[in-house]
């Protein structure tokens, strides 16, 4: 009786033990998948990203919105022949050079308008470049290694019954907390790329008004936007970077599943930040 004891004992910490490795393991792959999906994703332009989505995009802003902004672009160019001569003295001290500076502004405003959307990828491509430079020194630090899994075992292997279970509870809802980040994770990525082609789609409107005064405060917001967008990649790459920092500092702890959880601590604790650095994107250019 006593050895049906020992091996049904045996056969359900064998069990346990299995299973607990097993979501730990789990864990560990899925950080760093997801840790290097981000650093791809940030660094691809938006043309690569989704080349069909990229050419619908461009399709609408060139054929749908650009016409309107034309429409836009005559109303503030008159609108600025007008301020321009009123204000000399009610037309009674008119110089002939204003008419020369604001054919002059007109021009370069249809030229810039009619380039817009080769401005708009310019702005992201110098944003890509800089986070293509950073993901190259940071990529190389972010993978977690398992070095725990062979202590854990082996402290393991002494425990009794009761607190495998307990263990096994924690390593399941630890395996379920890293999905549940990680689904947050994917929002915020994907969601900063859908806002890079939202932004893009209206972009002739608010550069039609570039060349006014009074309205361009507009465009220059927008263009604010865009850059904040655009280096918000970085401020991504730099929470994976201080992150994967973190997480090399707790991986030889001395008790493992403490130190999983300070992991799972960590991980929330990158989502929180990844969520920051839109606002903080947007606070260090201005944009609002």
């Amino acid at each position: 009786m006593g050895f049906l004891t020992d091996w049904i004992t045996d056969w359900l910490k064998g069990l346990l033990i299995d299973g607990i490795l097993g979501n730990l393991s789990g864990l560990f792959n899925n950080v760093n998948n997801q840790v290097g999906e981000i650093a791809g994703q940030v660094g691809t332009t938006p043309g690569a990203w989704n080349p069909g989505v990229f050419a619908l995009i461009r399709q609408l802003s060139e054929t749908v919105v650009l016409p309107i902004a034309g429409l836009v672009l005559t109303f503030v160019a008159t609108y600025e022949l007008i301020q321009l001569i009123v204000e000399k003295n009610n037309l009674h001290d008119v110089d002939t050079w204003i008419f020369f500076k604001w054919v002059f502004k007109t021009f370069v405003a249809i030229m810039i308008l009619s380039n817009t959307f080769n401005v708009v990828m310019a702005v992201f491509d110098v944003a890509q470049s800089v986070i293509g430079g950073a993901s190259g020194i940071i990529s190389g630090s972010t993978a977690v290694t398992p070095d725990m899994m062979a202590t854990l075992e082996a402290d393991l292997q002494l425990m009794d019954i009761g607190p495998l279970l307990g263990l096994w509870l924690q390593s399941f809802l630890i395996q379920i907390v890293v999905l549940a980040v990680n689904v947050v994770v994917f929002i915020i990525v994907y969601g900063r790329m859908i806002e890079i082609y939202l932004l893009a789609s209206l972009a002739p409107i608010p550069f039609a008004t570039l060349s006014n005064r009074e309205y361009g405060s507009m465009g220059q917001n927008y263009l604010k936007s865009l850059c904040a967008v655009g280096f918000q990649g970085l401020l991504i790459l730099v929470c994976v970077a201080i992150y994967a920092v973190l997480v090399q500092g707790i991986a030889t702890a001395g008790d493992p599943i403490g130190a999983i959880w300070t992991l799972v601590g960590y991980t929330i604790l990158l989502c929180f930040t990844m969520f920051k650095t839109g606002s903080l994107a947007k606070a260090v250019f201005g944009a609002h």
